[in-house]
């Protein structure tokens, strides 16, 4: 009994955690999170021995209601509708691969790879990332060129921070060209690409930042980094849009052995930012030159923006030094999209003062992607090497802040894609009206009726203005006398006889118009 007194109290303390947040109008996800232990709390009392079930999400993971569904498909569509305007096929993959296909390829991440329990013999693990499983598709398939699309959700075990769109289940929408072909051409249309979908979303000013894996290690390499300290000095150099140049310096040289003098080499060329000038400049550099690597990489990066100016894209695009991406698998070109406050100039000056970037306040990276050429070879049992090139969209992020202009903004969004009512004035019309809204499905229209025998006409006009249907195609005793129906605008009530023969064609015209 003591115990259960325990928990009553226990219940007790959270009851008054919940009420004071409430009263506070915290932020929904917080109350969420307390009511959910609250509720935990009290299925443990349970009820004369029965267990209540307690009604949650799984951490980390959420449900979509229609009105976020609706901002999704729309988001969903432009990034399709972008993908299949450059030529790209879509494949699917299934959502656990055994867990030595995900070992191995992503660094210090490795470790929130979700682990499956032993299927009978098989070590499974949800995936990680949409890029590691094609490049076990094309090589398992012996697929050298393809370009698609992927479009799935993955799983990371992570520490989900909702609040800042961090999800243990999420979407990732994927954009990839396999093989073999003339130097930075696929590179600069997967930036075209991330330019075209960000500017259709207008989800406001954003900048491309462009790296390449080989000027990071031959500037590591001409810095003096020991060899077996390149991975993990990129990843802390990666930290750089989230940390300050002194946090990031004092991890490498306390955290990860670096000598001060080698961590503040770095620190000069990681505060650069520029373009083709930029590349001109360190192929000239003294240090620089040194590296064959390097060189290799800088010559790409002039050759890029060269493309890059022809797809007329070079007003959002910065070559940035300081940008990594911590992933093991990239070998050459790498990039990073981060939205911008407004007002703010996203392409800044090449700082001087070691902090890469302060007046580039960015908002958070919606896309990022590069070039993964040993990928493929990694599964291959021979060895064989397919040269690949992504990008990879941050749905989440993207939606979220879709999310947030829709509220702002208080314009409805519409959840179905109803385009007219079929409503009846009278009461027993409910064979009529079956037999309309048929004829309108069978059409091709889409269509509603009230599940109603004789429904008021009222119920169903306020119906049609709460759901945003544009047309009511009302039927009465005198209409089907004459043979025709009564089409009626909701946002005007402005009304018109239509034959019954012209109706069909008279709502696909005003719906055209709308």
């Amino acid at each position: 009994m003591e115990d259960k007194a325990q928990i009553q109290e226990a219940i007790k303390v959270q009851g008054e955690v919940v009420r004071k947040l409430k009263s506070e109008k915290a932020n929904k996800q917080q109350i969420d999170e307390e009511v959910a232990k609250l509720l935990e709390l009290k299925a443990q009392l349970g009820d004369d021995g029965k267990h209540q079930f307690v009604l949650k999400t799984a951490k980390g993971t959420r449900d979509y209601n229609p009105k976020q569904m609706a901002i999704r498909e729309k988001v969903f569509n432009t990034i399709i509708h972008c993908f299949k305007r450059h030529g790209a096929e879509t494949i699917d993959t299934p959502v656990f691969e055994l867990k030595e296909t995900l070992t191995g390829k992503y660094g210090e991440d490795s470790k929130l790879i979700y682990d499956l329990k032993d299927q009978g013999g098989e070590l499974l693990s949800l995936r990680y990332d949409l890029t590691v499983p094609f490049a076990r598709y094309l090589a398992m398939n012996k697929i050298t060129n393809i370009k698609r699309y992927h479009i799935a959700k993955v799983y990371r075990r992570d520490n989900p921070a909702m609040t800042r769109g961090r999800y243990r289940e999420f979407y990732q929408c994927d954009f990839d060209i396999a093989g073999q072909y003339d130097a930075m051409i696929p590179d600069a249309e997967c930036l075209k690409i991330v330019h075209e979908i960000l500017s259709e979303l207008n989800l406001g000013d954003f900048c491309i930042k462009v790296n390449d894996r080989r000027i990071l290690d031959g500037m590591f390499a001409v810095c003096g980094v020991p060899d077996d300290k390149f991975r993990t000095i990129c990843s802390t150099v990666d930290k750089l849009d989230k940390m300050s140049w002194e946090d990031v310096k004092k991890e490498m040289v306390n955290e990860k052995g670096l000598s001060e003098v080698v961590a503040d080499q770095i620190g000069e060329y990681v505060s650069m930012q520029g373009g083709m000038d930029l590349a001109e400049r360190l192929l000239q550099d003294q240090k620089m030159s040194q590296s064959k690597q390097a060189c290799a990489g800088l010559s790409d990066i002039r050759l890029l923006f060269s493309y890059l100016q022809l797809f007329q894209v070079t007003d959002k695009v910065v070559f940035d030094l300081s940008l990594a991406r911590g992933l093991d698998y990239y070998t050459g070109i790498i990039y990073e999209a981060v939205l911008t406050q407004a007002g703010v100039d996203p392409v800044s000056t090449d700082t001087q003062n070691g902090t890469p970037g302060e007046e580039n306040v960015s908002v958070g990276s919606v896309a990022g992607g590069g070039r993964y050429d040993g990928l493929v070879g990694m599964f291959d049992p021979k060895g064989r090497k397919v040269p690949c090139v992504g990008v990879s969209i941050g749905i989440e992020r993207i939606f979220s802040i879709m999310e947030q202009k829709a509220e702002a903004s208080a314009e409805k969004v519409r959840t179905t894609e109803v385009q007219v009512m079929v409503a009846s004035a009278q009461k027993n019309l409910l064979e009529e009206r079956l037999k309309l809204v048929t004829e309108l499905w069978n059409a091709g229209i889409k269509a509603e009726v009230m599940y109603k025998k004789n429904p008021k006409l009222l119920s169903q006009l306020q119906h049609c203005e709460e759901s945003g249907i544009p047309l009511v195609a009302i039927l009465g005793e005198q209409e089907l006398k004459d043979g025709v129906v009564k089409l009626r605008v909701v946002a005007t009530r402005e009304e018109a006889d239509i034959s019954r023969a012209d109706l069909i064609g008279e709502i696909r015209r005003r719906t055209r118009q709308a």
